[in-house]
């Protein structure tokens, strides 16, 4: 009876173990990892009613509703007459191929030329959008200092100056340059400059008072998007989707997008450093301002499943016929490590690890300095966890020892049970004396594996997060690590070796939880049929290993091999 108590605790406190890391996942901004809850169903046609400024204390004239329709402009800020024509610019370097809108000058489409679609190969990836079905733009443009200035935004009509739209070999950069008409006595001028072989766009801000007093305009960056999941995003793991603002303050922080339409977003609001960013699953964009550079931080929601985040920095006060102006970048691109240190402090941490990140980071530059060696980022797998079997080495032979030691007393624990088998407490008793004397520990086996359980979820983390995982062969059937198996032979060999580990484990005593230490494995494998091919490729390297290392440290220690198989009549 006692056993069948002991039984039932431990499959609650697993249960637990599970419903406590599925909360601190969300308490930690990420969605729930084995429970998570579907995206809210919207209407096909999101409204892409977006407001010009974005600033908590700044009025936002009434949403448009007009599918299509671009995002209107702060209360106050008067938009001419459309004398200037509406076109949309498109531009191409050998990484990027961009659509900007002359309305405001804004970034509207983003395909990321080296990244296909997953679902079609011949086409790029679309990170940036602005259609029926889709939105995700970037935005800037002039705002007041509380006076109402009447000043250019990202809903001003603005002129193209010609100029090329591809970048040709020999060229490392191009550029792409609007002037507003003049309102409320100023001109802004934007130029964007896309260089080769560069996911961040630089964009200069020329604001010029060509009136006849002083002005103290404030510039706006922001990043809109509905708050959808991304399309092809799985149900069996969860990535986290949405703003992000980070500051040398408050560091990385991660903000849902329920927490926006609740009122409950919690970030630093006010910093002379740091980024805003949208992320996603492998990609993600980022408005870049330079350290020193004072800027007032925000998100909100803009209209019925439209998000923005964004930040706000004064241009101070500029006299008639004169200009200021103001340097920024945004990056639009994959989420690799080595790429994001190099552009900004802390931009690195889009690709977020949570709590693990102490030990992901070293992990992930590991994984990174194999591949430069071997060249295929599957057998890097394999080699990283060969590398850290061998640096656990001893904690595991440890462990496989007591396991072995378990095994060969085991006959004698049995027998001992089945003598006893009508007076438990007196069986107890007799079972921890029998420890005593053989000098085995129960929990010998359990200890230096907990230990490595870290290490493990953290390697998972980096595995999950990695965009270079994405369309990355490993051998004949597996032609990407970031999709299932198609033929889901990599779940059916880790179910098979996770059976073979049970086999090889000494049986407990009671039979309720040897049934369960064989249901456990079957049920935990269900998982892999739907995980990516990268993930289950190195939880059976790190199973087949396991394996080998326990059959070798059994024959050692005189305890054949054998393999306890189930009894479940």
């Amino acid at each position: 009876m006692n056993d069948i108590r002991r039984t039932i605790l431990w499959v609650i406190f697993g249960f637990s173990m599970v419903l406590l890391w599925d909360k601190w996942q969300i308490h930690n901004g990420n969605k729930a990892t084995f429970f998570p809850t579907p995206p809210a169903q919207t209407a096909s046609t999101p409204a892409v009613a977006a407001s010009g400024a974005g600033a908590a204390d700044v009025p936002v004239a009434a949403a448009s509703a007009t599918p299509g329709a671009a995002p209107q402009p702060p209360a106050g800020a008067s938009v001419p007459p459309a004398a200037i024509p509406r076109e949309r610019v498109t531009v191409s370097t050998d990484v990027l191929r961009l659509s900007f809108d002359s309305e405001g000058g804004s970034l509207v489409h983003g395909e990321l030329l080296q990244y296909p679609e997953m679902e079609d190969k011949t086409k790029p990836f679309l990170l940036l959008d602005e259609s029926a079905s889709r939105v995700y733009v970037a935005q800037t443009g002039l705002i007041g200092n509380g006076a109402g200035g009447a000043f250019p935004t990202h809903k001003t009509p603005m002129a193209v100056v010609p100029g090329p739209r591809e970048l040709q070999d020999g060229q490392n950069e191009l550029t792409v340059r609007f002037e507003s008409a003049d309102m409320g006595g100023v001109k802004l001028v934007k130029t964007w400059t896309l260089k080769r072989g560069a996911y961040d766009v630089a964009v200069k801000h020329e604001v010029v008072n060509t009136g006849t007093a002083p002005v103290s305009p404030q510039l706006y960056l922001q990043l809109a998007r509905d708050g959808n999941k991304p399309a092809g995003e799985s149900s069996f793991y969860s990535t986290f989707t949405g703003p992000a603002v980070y500051t040398e303050a408050k560091k990385y922080h991660k903000v849902e997008f329920k927490d926006i339409e609740n009122g409950k977003a919690e970030i630093d609001k006010s910093s002379s450093n740091g980024y805003v960013a949208m992320v996603q699953h492998y990609f993600a964009t980022a408005w870049l301002l330079g350290d020193g550079v004072q800027r007032d931080n925000f998100v909100r929601k803009v209209d019925t499943n439209l998000y923005s985040v964004g930040m706000i920095t004064p241009l101070g006060e500029i006299a008639p016929g004169q200009s200021k102006a103001v340097d920024a970048r945004l990056f639009a691109g994959p989420q690799i490590e080595t790429l994001l240190e190099k552009l900004a402090p802390g931009l690195e941490l889009v690709k977020d690890y949570g709590w693990l990140t102490i030990l992901a980071k070293p992990l992930y530059w590991l994984l990174d300095q194999l591949h430069k060696v071997i060249a295929n980022w599957g057998w890097s797998i394999v080699a990283l966890v060969f590398l850290l079997k061998i640096a656990f080495y001893w904690l595991n032979a440890k462990a496989y020892a007591s396991m072995a030691k378990m095994k060969a007393i085991n006959p004698r624990i049995m027998e001992m049970r089945e003598r006893l088998k009508d007076k438990p407490q007196q069986m107890q008793q007799e079972m921890m004396r029998i420890y005593r004397e053989e000098k085995v520990n129960p929990m010998g086996g359990c200890l230096p594996i907990m230990i490595q359980i870290p290490v493990f979820i953290a390697l998972y983390w980096v595995l999950l997060s990695s965009v270079e995982m994405r369309n990355a062969p490993w051998i004949g059937w597996i032609k990407d690590l970031s999709s299932p198996d198609p033929f889901f032979i990599l779940p059916l060999l880790m179910t098979l070796s996770s059976l073979l580990q049970t086999a090889l484990n000494p049986a407990p005593p009671d039979p309720m939880q040897a049934k369960m230490m064989w249901l456990m494995p079957l049920m935990f494998s269900v998982m892999f049929f739907f995980f990516p091919a990268g993930l289950v490729l190195y939880w059976l390297t790190n199973n087949i290993l396991s394996i080998a290392q326990q059959w070798i440290i059994n024959t050692r220690m005189g305890v054949p091999p054998q393999f306890n198989l189930p009894k479940f009549r």
